[in-house]
This record gives C-alpha cells, structure tokens and sequence, in this order.
C-alpha cells in the first residue's frame, strides 16, 4: 500500500483487477521463530471469506462499519466589511466512530512507537512468503516502509468518512496499475499486514481486533480493486514522455517539459507520478506547472532536494531526448468553473507550479474572477518564476500576485495572508511543503474561510502530522 505526498515534493504513488477471494493465503506461512503461533494465525486467516461487496455505504457485516478540521478563534485585528457580524454556532459533536473504527486506530496507536520495525517485518514476511511480488518494488525500500504506515494512518483518520476514503482509496488503486499491482495480490498484502499488526500490537491484538482488520482491510482492497478494474477499461497503466525541453532555473531548480505518447487528460491543479530511467520503479509526484496545452505538452517544475533520487536525476541528469514514465494524473485542486468565488492561492517554492496552471484556467475560462497569489520563498533567489506571474499579473486585472520572502519580511507565508483578506468569499487553494499546507489552513481559516473550501493534495502529510 503506497500513499500519495505533497505534489510538486519529491514523493511518489500507485491497482489491480478482479474481484477474488480476501484472506485466503496463496499458501500455509511457513513457521518461524513464531513458529506455533504463526500456524494459528494461517489457519484463521485460511478460514476467512469475502464479507462481500460494500453498497452505498461502507459498512461491512460481521461487527461495525469498516469504512465509511474548530480551529482558533477568529482573531481580533480581522478586516471586516462594515455591517459584517460574523455568528458563533456552535460546533456540533464529531460523529461517534463505529466499532471497527475504534478497534483500527487502537492498533495503530499501539503500533505507532514501532512502526519502523512492523513495516520491516511486513515486507519481510511479503517477500518470503510470496517472492513473487518483490519485482513490484523498488531496490531501496527505505521511503516504500515510510509510505505504508503513512497511508493506514490516511486510511484509519478517515474510516468513517466515505467521501474522503473513498476518493483517497480510489486514487490509490488507479495509481498502483503502473507498479504492475493485480488483484489476486491483495489477499498476499492482506495476509502479512495483519501477521505484522499481530506480532507488534502486544496484548491488545485479539480475535475480535483481527476481524476488525479483516473487514476493514477488505472493504479498503474492494475499493481499490474496482477503481483500477474500471481504469483498466479506458486508460494505459503508464504513459512514455520524451523530454523536449530542460531548462535551469536556479543552481536545483529545472523546468522540464515532456511529449506524452499518447494523449494525457488532465485538470489544472492536478499532479502525476513520474519515474526516470535511472531509477526503475521508484516513482515521485510532481504538480502539472499549466492547464491543458493545445499541443499536447505537459511542464513540471523539478527541485533537487538532498537524497531526492528522482529530484536529482531530473535536474541534474536528464536532457532533451530522454524517456520518462508517466502514471495517471490525480488530485482535487481543481477549479469549480460553476462558482464565482474569489480564488485565494499560496504557492511556496515549487509549489508554485500549480498555482501557475490554476491561473492560466481560469483565464482561458474567461471567468475574470478575482484571483489573489501569494509567492511564497525564504529567498529572492527562489521566486524562480516570479517574471511569469507578473507577466500574467500585467495581462488580467482579475489577478493580484504577492511575493513573500521569508528572510526579507520575517514573515512566513501563511502570516502574510493574515494581514491582508477578509477571504470569506474566497475558495483557497494551496501547494507547497506538507509544514506550510498545515500552517496555511489554519491562517486561512482563522481569516474566516470555511474548511470545506480550502483546497490541497497533502491529506496523507497533514494526517501522519496528527492534524
């Protein structure tokens, strides 16, 4: 199980095909050191069947519902329009989560101190068992083990929530066509993730626990299974990009502009995975740096970061000519051409990129609805695209660019949109560092723009962070 980062960060994501039996192991897991007590946990997973396809909901039988952000009071300096009295209602109660729910999150908050040693255990256990599946992953497994505690932690926030683990669940599944994932692999993952909780969650794990895990885990592979199913039937599991453009920006910074083999579609706001030749099946995310191109041609703005693999090959290595694998393209931070809210975008460094392409649709929309940048940097020298935004800037009235460099202000971006607003009317979109994303929606709804309509691709980042 992979989990998407921050786009435009140096990250990376990932499906399957038909629907087969859940936790029936491919084979007995061969004794261990464990020996005795391994036996018992293949023989009860051996016993498990499907618990069936979840319906409009995503409650499971057997137990609870396996499936299915009050911050600061509005401070004091606000600018409010004269006669603007904002109302105190009061924050209704959290929903009371389900049974499974409780028992999922107990484990993980068991298992948290440790994580590091149960997902060496889990891939342990996967790779002996079933050796098969080692060619899906990459040679260095050190940020893959950081990924699949990430997402049960994104899975475990959101178990209640249909809505957000639904489209997270899906996106996973589309995402892990391009890693070679089928479906007949899941029950495998199945089978090791809860010999891994079992052997790490200490006296809490129990029969009842183990259930839990297994409704929930198979309601969640449903999930995933029928996004890459249905993907399978319109869309390729990778596309081939040639480069045809490298440009440096900055000592690490690069522009990289690639030809697609065949048609890709995409929304502005949207991101990718991207692999390089150099290394193979250790794929990153990167934002799409404009909207739709009439010719065909995707842009992504790349930063060398240290120990960033793929960062470091694209920028560094990769000229004109070279071929890159491109996987499907997600995300939410789209814009809603229906609405005529104000747009409210923080772009920090990189994350700039879509921002960028946010602008230019709602431009080629002809909506001229108002548009307010915030440019955030620690430096001049990283506002790298600065001469574009202000360039757009002179060509539409609607859009108002503002630069913020933190050594120069003292002032951190998110600060920065506090000085100005009031940004109720306003739908905010944000890209940039999983810190600044956290910090931004905070400064944002302070300002008195409603959660709901605060955008950004880094629910995983802000989860792991205990947001």
């Amino acid at each position: 199980m992979d989990a998407p980062t921050t786009a435009s960060a140096d990250s990376g994501s990932s499906g399957g095909g038909e629907d087969n039996g859940w936790f029936t192991p491919h084979r007995q897991p061969e004794p261990s050191q464990d020996g005795a007590r391994e036996t018992r946990e293949g023989n009860r997973l051996a016993g498990m069947r499907p618990v069936g396809r979840p319906a409009a909901g995503l409650s499971t039988t057997g137990g609870g519902s396996a499936v299915e952000e009050q911050r600061h009071a509005r401070p004091a300096h606000l600018m409010l329009p004269p006669g603007y009295a904002p109302v105190d209602r009061p924050v209704p109660p959290a929903p009371e989560a389900s049974p499974d729910a409780i028992l999922v999150r107990r484990t993980l908050a068991e298992v948290g101190p440790v994580a590091d040693k149960a997902t060496s255990y889990f891939y342990a256990l996967l790779f002996v068992r079933h050796p098969e599946l080692r060619a899906l992953f990459p040679a260095a497994m050190d940020t893959q083990r950081d990924r699949l505690f990430k997402a049960l932690l994104t899975a475990a926030e959101h178990i209640d929530d249909t809505e957000v683990l639904v489209a997270y669940l899906r996106n996973l599944g589309r995402g892990h066509r391009k890693y070679g994932t089928r479906a007949e692999h899941y029950p495998a993952v199945g089978e090791c993730l809860l010999g891994a909780l079992s052997r790490f969650a200490g006296e809490t794990w129990d029969a009842t626990v183990e259930a839990a895990w297994v409704r929930t885990y198979t309601a969640l592979s449903q999930i995933m299974i029928d996004a890459a199913a249905e993907d399978e039937r319109r869309a390729p599991a990778w596309w081939h990009a040639e480069i045809v453009a490298h440009e440096l920006r900055t000592s690490d910074i690069a522009v990289i502009t690639v030809r697609p083999d065949q048609p890709y579609p995409f929304l502005a706001g949207q991101y990718t995975t991207l692999e390089t030749p150099w290394w193979p099946r250790v794929w990153r995310h990167y934002s799409f740096a404009s909207s739709p191109r009439s010719d065909g041609l995707l842009s992504f703005h790349v930063k060398a970061v240290p120990a960033g693999w793929v960062s470091n090959a694209l920028v560094h290595r990769a000229r004109r000519g070279d071929v890159v694998r491109l996987g499907p393209p997600a995300g939410s931070m789209t814009v809603d051409h229906t609405s005529d809210s104000g747009l409210l975008c923080l772009g920090g460094g990189t994350g700039i990129a879509p921002i960028k392409a946010l602008v230019e649709d709602v431009a080629e929309h002809g909506d001229r609805r108002r548009v307010e940048v915030f440019y955030g940097a620690r430096t001049g020298h990283d506002l790298y695209d600065i001469d574009t935004m202000l360039r757009m800037q002179q060509s539409h009235p609607w859009l108002e660019v503002r630069p913020v460099v933190d050594q120069q202000a003292h002032l951190q971006l998110p600060d920065a949109v506090r000085e100005y607003g009031p940004w109720y009317e306003y739908d905010a979109y944000l890209s940039g560092p999983p810190g600044m994303i956290r910090s931004g929606v905070d400064a944002l709804v302070d300002n008195g723009i409603p959660s709901e309509r605060i955008r950004h691709d880094a629910v995983d980042e802000v989860v792991a962070a205990g947001q």
